[in-house]
């Protein structure tokens, strides 16, 4: 999907900063459609006369175009309209309304201005074939989108403060509405803003109350007031924050309204969230429950594998100590794992970072006496928690493998380890420079590869001797199945 500024592109050069404030006015002139019931489309100006480039349907009221007019050219009929808003640069009413196929649109035309520039023409159009009643919700949400489109024409908005984010929660229109004036006093409320704030415990009309006087009246915990609450239910900056109270919680949007620099009120968007944030706290605490339990059982896995070298320095028989410490090493590489996962919140693990400690570690203590470098080629990226243990034991085990039997009477060798990811598809090479292989490795550690290869990752491996070395390449889906 195009952006709009590449949209605007197609039809003539944008500078960054016209890219950027055009950007800001689309993420947030929902509202405003919202509270005039009109689309809303922006025009900009071209050889042959002026070209929608974007496009608003209101969420409150039936929309003019049931098609999408992005990329068409203005009827020749009404490129005067839009050319004198722009040279103008003041909204411009039609002296008649316009028919489109059976229904006649009321149209307005303003100029977009930017650092007391016209950059495009934005639209208001108006279906005529549905009759409103003047209702006070009609007026008051009309008001303040005349309001706002008055700022456009001073280059007053949209708000570079303003939070337009992903947040979850984010309050519209339609969840609820107060207009306030310069200092904070309740113009007019929504009835879906007053059963907001009757869930708070805010009983009765809000009309000509202080609304930062109530909101403080609700807190009762002054540890827990965010820092920007006044800030919002004061209208005084374009931020988003939450008011908890009675068990029920409330997202909060402030828009200053200013005519020429000075703020003569503001409107605020509330939306009940109270089951929105119960639901992230249980996701949250969740979260932390599981890292908990992967760092203890990181704790308790080298505990064990403290034990095993204890009981190691007991043993006398080379091949018990050679089990135990081989025990040992599975044990810490599975820590290891538990370690990178109680670090996280992610189901995925960054398995570069665990695969690179656990090479170290595994070529260290598999033959302390040989100097090995180990050399990493491309990425394993990211690697779903499920899996990452055995792909882990199996990368320990295949360079503990190289070490011991690869490199007998040497002093030095180099494992070179190549990862190479084609979406689920792992292909991961090890290759030493050793004596090479005589015949498929039969021993305990190739077993338990092959198995973990084979019935948990659900892929192949093949062993080989190759000129200088051997190579072990594995085939493994990390997809979630």
């Amino acid at each position: 999907m195009a952006t709009l500024r590449e949209t605007a592109e197609r039809f003539g050069p944008l500078t960054d900063a016209e890219a950027d404030w055009l950007a800001l006015l689309t993420a947030d002139w929902q509202i405003i459609a919202d509270l005039a019931f009109a689309d809303l489309v922006m025009w900009r100006e071209v050889p042959d006369g002026f070209v929608a480039v974007a496009q608003c349907r209101p969420s409150t009221g039936p929309t003019v175009h049931q098609d999408d007019v992005v990329g068409t050219m203005a009827r020749p009929t009404r490129v005067a309209h839009l050319r004198r808003a722009l040279d103008e640069g003041v909204m411009v009413a039609s002296r008649e309304p316009r028919w489109d196929e059976t229904y006649a649109v009321r149209e307005d035309a303003l100029p977009v201005v930017m650092n007391g520039r016209a950059i495009a023409v934005l639209t208001r159009e108006v279906s005529q074939v549905v009759s409103r009643s003047s209702s006070r919700l009609e007026l008051n949400y009309k008001g303040a989108s005349d309001e706002f489109l008055q700022m456009i024409t001073r280059g007053e908005f949209p708000v570079h403060t303003s939070v337009t984010g992903p947040r979850r929660g984010a309050p519209r229109v339609g969840d609820g509405v107060l207009r306030l004036d310069s200092v904070g006093h309740v113009t007019y409320a929504s009835p879906n803003a007053l059963s907001c704030f009757h869930r708070l415990g805010v009983h009765g009309p809000l009309m000509n109350k202080s609304l930062p006087r109530v909101t403080s009246e609700l807190v009762t915990d002054r540890g827990l007031i965010d820092e920007t609450l006044a800030m919002v239910v004061m209208g005084r900056a374009a931020w988003r924050t939450d008011l908890e109270a009675n068990g029920a919680c409330l997202s909060l949007r402030a828009i200053p309204v200013t005519d020429r620099g000075e703020r003569t009120g503001a409107l605020l968007l509330c939306r009940d969230v109270s089951e929105l944030r119960r639901r992230e706290r249980e996701l949250i605490t969740k979260d932390a429950t599981i890292r908990e339990i992967h760092h203890r059982v990181k704790n308790n896995l080298q505990t064990v594998a403290a034990l095993l070298r204890l009981q190691s320095r007991r043993v006398e028989a080379p091949e018990a100590k050679e089990a135990l410490a081989e025990a040992m090493r599975r044990v810490s590489t599975i820590a290891l794992v538990h370690e990178t996962l109680s670090g996280t919140l992610d189901e995925l693990v960054n398995f570069d970072d665990l695969a690179g400690r656990s090479m170290r570690m595994a070529a260290e203590v598999a033959s302390p006496g040989v100097q090995v470098k180990i050399v990493r080629e491309g990425d394993f990226g990211l690697i779903p928690a499920q899996y990452a243990s055995s792909l882990a034991l199996v990368i320990t085990e295949l360079v503990t493998n190289a070490v011991e039997h690869g490199f007998v009477g040497r002093e030095h060798g180099t494992i070179t380890v190549t990862a190479q990811r084609d979406d689920d598809d792992l292909n991961v090479s090890i290759v030493d420079d050793g004596v090479g292989l005589s015949a498929k490795p039969t021993g305990l550690g190739s077993q338990i590869v092959t198995t973990l290869v084979e019935n948990e990752l659900g892929g192949s491996l093949a062993w080989r001797r190759i000129a200088g070395g051997s190579e072990v390449a594995i085939h493994v889906m990390v997809g979630e199945r």
